[in-house]
């Protein structure tokens, strides 16, 4: 059965608590709203209370905690009911192993070690002896609470199993017998036997360059795809694979009709491999987007701010250098370990120099073939020069990275991946806080906003290149919500009176990391009014991310007390809090002006627009598990009823006016694919030109208005016109119409900051 055409998506994190028949019942709200297709979390078999499901432990079943086969069939009949598709999210880098009985191939290869039919499903390094599993206290005499139970071993709430044969004894004789040996906690970063998921112990990598791994954990995917039950694929993390390209060839050919997009992480400028996908999840367009919204010209007035604040200037380029280098040799030490042992001819302490010298200076996550080569030149030559002492290291380690059959040439690749996203989108978008709105996924902190023509160049690349990609503003891995991104772009609009607000704050409630600080406060106020909790939950996870006065690992009790007694004030120290509110309250409506325009640009672009569950309202949202709160969607079906009603919606608190944007363009998109066909910016003349961005997708005309606040202190729109591609239009937002060869955009933009035009006839 052919797949059904994926126009547009809604992501739902289905989960245990938001099940697979309640995600059923949302079919007949995301038909209304627009969409041609659900796109959910993965559907497999997770660790129990997965919150993501990313943690898979059985490729051959649905997940029962969220409905099993059952909930996925009843899922499956009320999306046909609706006229809607199915896209999936799959996990082939690795799996959940936290729990080993749950996982039935990471139990037999436990027990039976390399005689296990599963040992070489895992990317275990055999040649180092036992697999060592950091479960223990990280104390001396740990393995003294280790107790046998039923033919296992116990430690505390973990269960392990015993090899045939070898059960007699005391518990540390029995565990001194097995495949395994359980060591501390601590030891997970510096010598574990198997690869993982950046820097989680818990999820093992999977050797899915083997034909019989991947099929044997995607028959049942591909069971679904054979049946006509999924329309896509979204395929997680291809760059922790051995060999991606060569994945995705495989994939494709067992999906052949499928829309397949992947989790491709693009560096500013960087391009996506020639891959049988059809492109990315949208991270790129969403720093486009977002940037279009930012004013590039208050770029001087916070990087002094930044400098001032921290008592010195900050450079990104040594930041992220010191977090990646910092990531790769210590949190991925036991990565680096297993890279340097296959360079015998190096000495091993300046083989793992070298090696995480030559991560730290890679400009991108992962190279390929044919920019590969010349990210790889560049990277010896920025390493060579922070470190000449390390010169024959680097040559002899840089000469086996040009032979693609080389097997470091083979790994170190997913090692620079995992060390850029816990040294930049882990540690330095944490410490990094001279203008927070632009530390995103995939974004590009140096790079201050986006001009329209820059980004009508973005586009028109992508209508002609990749017209299928993903374009999003929300994922589950934001670092913050779209509508918190676009109030707080209005900051870079009045950077004076930011820098004397935040600076009287700190002030009055003053943190011993100035850089952190200016984080914590840019965050109140762009999500502000948030809950305490959820502030307070925000500011340690931050905090322990930038790993700079304390951390996940080592936390310090007297900082961590006083950045808890900062957010305290923002509530309740009067003078503090009642400034805070006020400040909030005023960046709010151009806040929403430039969400408007965001979601409307991001929707009508090139591409195919997801939106991320609940952001067809306003939502202020952080970083996860914040982004995975539940959404309301009551509220959401009611207020879409009276849109469809005739209700107008005033820009207000209500959300309502986004909801309008979101469902009318969805719609277009839907109803009449005819009009997106194509992609051209459209001419506009007079004296607040820069204030707008409108492009013509081949009969649609989406109108945006960027940096509201300087477009009112301007004078706002004045005799500004807008050349239109046909005589009559009319707005799918208001139902005006206009006539003739230009409109005045004080008169299109008179009710909403957006505006999407359709023809008449």
């Amino acid at each position: 059965m052919p797949a059904k055409p994926v126009v547009s998506t809604y992501r739902v994190q289905v989960r245990p608590g938001f099940d697979l028949d309640v995600t059923a019942g949302l079919a007949g709200y995301l038909a209304d709203l627009g969409v041609t297709h659900l796109y959910s979390a993965p559907l497999l078999a997770a660790a129990a209370g997965s919150a993501h499901g990313y943690d898979v432990v059985d490729h051959r079943q649905v997940n029962p905690e969220i409905g099993g086969e059952p909930g996925r069939q009843r899922l499956l009949r009320a999306l046909r009911d609706a006229g809607l598709g199915l896209v999936v999210d799959i996990v082939p880098n690795h799996a959940g192993v936290a729990v080993p009985v749950a996982n039935p191939p990471w139990w037999d290869v436990l027990r039976r070690g390399r005689d296990s039919a599963y040992a070489d499903w895992f990317d275990i390094d055999w040649q180092r002896g036992r697999l060592l599993l950091p479960v223990l206290a990280d104390t001396p005499d740990a393995l003294d609470d280790l107790t046998l139970a039923d033919g296992e071993l116990r430690y505390h709430e973990h269960r392990f199993p015993v090899a045939d044969g070898t059960g007699e004894g005391s518990p540390r004789d029995v565990h001194d017998r097995q495949h395994y040996e359980l060591v501390s906690w601590r030891r997970g970063d510096a010598e574990l036997t198997y690869r993982r998921f950046f820097a989680v112990s818990s999820l093992a990598g999977l050797r899915v360059e083997d034909p019989d791994v991947f099929a044997a954990t995607h028959e049942l995917i591909l069971a679904w795809v054979a049946a006509g039950e999924v329309d896509g694929i979204r395929v997680d993390h291809p760059d922790g694979l051995r060999d991606p390209a060569g994945y995705l060839a495989r994939l494709r050919g067992a999906a052949p009709d499928v829309w397949l997009i992947v989790e491709k992480i693009l560096e500013y400028g960087e391009e996506l491999p020639g891959w049988p996908v059809d492109g990315t999840t949208g991270y790129d367009a969403l720093g486009a987007v977002g940037g279009l919204f930012v004013d590039g010209d208050a770029e001087a007035d916070f990087t002094a701010l930044d400098t001032r604040l921290a008592g010195r200037a900050t450079s990104w380029a040594e930041l992220t250098h010191d977090t990646k280098l910092g990531a790769a040799s210590r949190l991925l030490s036991t990565e680096l370990t297993r890279l340097a042992a296959l360079t015998p001819d190096v000495e091993p302490a300046a083989a793992r120099a070298a090696l995480a010298e030559l991560a730290a200076a890679f400009a991108v996550y992962r190279g390929y073939p044919p920019e590969g080569a010349r990210h790889l030149a560049n990277a010896r030559a920025e390493a060579g020069r922070r470190r000449t002492d390390l010169t024959g290291a680097l040559d002899a380690v840089t000469r086996r990275l040009r032979d693609p059959d080389d097997e470091l040439a083979r790994r170190f690749p997913q090692f620079t991946g995992a060390v850029m996203a816990k040294g930049v989108e882990d540690t330095a978008y944490y410490r990094w806080s001279r203008f927070i709105a632009l530390n995103e996924v995939g974004g590009s902190p140096t790079h201050f906003g986006t001009l329209p023509g820059r980004f009508h160049r973005f586009a028109a690349a992508r209508h002609e290149r990749w017209p299928a990609s993903m374009t999003t503003l929300s994922t589950h891995d934001t670092k913050r919500g779209e509508d918190v991104r676009a109030r707080l772009a209005v900051l870079a609009e009045l950077p004076q009176r930011w820098a004397e607000a935040v600076t009287g704050w700190m002030a009055a409630v003053p943190l011993p990391d100035a850089a952190l600080a200016h984080l914590l406060w840019q965050t109140a106020v762009g999500a502000w009014p948030i809950e305490r909790e959820r502030l307070h939950a925000y500011a340690e996870k931050a905090a322990r991310e930038a790993a700079a006065s304390t951390s996940w690992t080592d936390p310090d009790p007297d900082f961590e007390r006083a950045l808890h007694a900062v957010v305290d004030a923002m509530y309740d120290d009067r003078a503090v809090a009642s400034e805070l509110a006020a400040f909030a309250a005023e960046i709010t409506p151009p806040g929403w002006s430039n969400s408007l325009g965001q979601k409307l640009v991001q929707l009508a672009m090139p591409g195919v627009p997801d939106t991320y569950q609940g952001t067809e309202l306003w939502d202020n949202s952080l970083v996860d598990p914040d982004n995975r709160r539940p959404v309301d969607f009551d509220v959401r079906r009611e207020l879409l009823a009276r849109l469809d009603a005739g209700w107008q919606p005033a820009v207000d608190d209500t959300g309502a006016a986004k909801l309008l944007v979101v469902s009318r363009t969805l719609r277009a998109r839907r109803d009449l694919p005819e009009l997106f066909g194509d992609y051209q910016p459209l001419i506009v003349h007079g004296p607040a030109a820069r204030h707008v961005v409108a492009f013509d997708r081949g009969g649609a005309v989406a109108v945006a208005t960027r940096l509201p606040l300087r477009l009112a202190t301007g004078g706002g729109w004045r005799d500004t016109t807008l050349a239109l591609p046909v005589n009559e239009m009319s707005c799918l937002f208001t139902g005006r119409v206009y006539s003739g060869s230009q409109v005045r955009l004080a008169e299109l933009l008179t009710t909403y900051p957006v505006a999407l035009l359709v023809p008449t006839t």
